[in-house]
């Protein structure tokens, strides 16, 4: 019985370690999952002032090609006024051309307010390239970290694991069973010492018969309050 516990007590030891393993394992998938999206955050910024900024651009090429249109239109007006030969035609061509020049006073004053945009834009996005370039030397860093502790933990758990599945070989199936959902109930502790009459597990006193019976190790006792395996230090000699 006495090798029986043992088993046990070590099979608990290797379940939380697996425990501690899985919960520091998850802790590191959060962190590389807040990590990227931080990456993707201000990546994300990036490409919104890059679309911004070609937008802009292509606005400005608009205008650009349209105040250049209207330039030669003015021209070609100004080129018709020596030929003029009636009063009237040559009041409508001035209008023309005077129309024409305000037009154009509009797009340069429309081409400078876009440069100006395009200016403030295109500073906005270099700061948020340096601001991404930054996160991205710091993440990847810490990403590295994060893998090389993956592959620790895979070992721990794949080894682990293994030496679990082998001790839970060696029990009856009934008390696999039981052992496996105190564990998954008890966070893992599912055979603790009983001292002094008291569970160590729970904290609460156990029948004065029970205990003593923990002594003789004829079969394996369960606390009646937690339902933990009991067990007891045997003084050395």
């Amino acid at each position: 019985m006495q090798e029986k516990i043992e088993l046990l007590k070590e099979l608990q030891g290797i379940d939380q370690e697996l425990i501690r393993t899985r919960r520091n394992r998850r802790a590191l998938e959060k962190e590389e999952k807040t990590l990227s999206e931080e990456v993707s955050r201000v990546q994300g910024m990036v490409d919104s002032l890059a679309a911004d900024l070609e937008g802009l651009n292509e606005e400005n090429q608009e205008i650009t090609r349209a105040l250049s249109l209207e330039e030669d239109n003015i021209g070609k007006a100004e080129g018709r006024l020596p030929a003029i030969k009636t009063q009237k035609e040559y009041v409508a061509v001035l209008k023309e051309i005077d129309t024409a020049k305000k037009l154009n006073k509009e797009l340069q004053d429309k081409i400078l307010q876009k440069e100006v945009e395009i200016e403030t834009l295109a500073r906005d996005k270099k700061e948020k390239e340096e601001e991404l370039a930054e996160v991205r030397a710091r993440i990847e860093s810490r990403m590295s970290e994060i893998h090389e502790k993956f592959r620790e933990y895979d070992e721990i758990l794949s080894g682990r694991g293994a030496k679990r599945d082998e001790h839970l070989s060696k029990l009856p199936t009934p008390q696999r069973k039981r052992y496996q959902l105190l564990v998954e109930r008890r966070e893992g502790v599912a055979v603790v010492e009983a001292r002094n009459g008291t569970c160590l597990g729970c904290n609460m006193h156990l029948p004065p018969q029970l205990f003593n019976s923990l002594f003789t190790m004829k079969e394996i006792q369960s606390c009646p309050h937690c339902n933990r395996l009991l067990f007891v230090e045997m003084e050395k000699k």
